[in-house]
């Protein structure tokens, strides 16, 4: 996929996972595209070493997002965690 793909992927990601874990958030659309982009990664990562299926398969296939939304939670919580303790 393009760069611009996976912008589009992160920022929707990021905002769905921002919505699945309601509460504040300090930062922006960047920094939800970030964790979204960040998440994608992470997301196709843990799918082909736990289950070994490529999970990034493509922008209109349904593993790729929930890859993405599943891996934007978990550096979700990481965020939040790390600055939580910054304040």
């Amino acid at each position: 996929m393009g760069i611009i793909a996976w912008a589009v992927i992160g920022l929707i990601a990021g905002a769905i996972a921002k919505a699945l874990m309601p509460g504040k958030d300090p930062g922006g659309c960047l920094v939800t595209m970030l964790i979204g982009i960040g998440g994608g990664l992470l997301g196709g990562w843990l799918g082909k070493v736990i289950f070994g299926v490529h999970s990034i398969n493509g922008f209109f296939h349904l593993s790729t997002w929930i890859a993405a939304i599943v891996g934007s939670v978990i550096l979700l919580i990481l965020y939040r965690l790390t600055l939580g303790r910054n304040r």
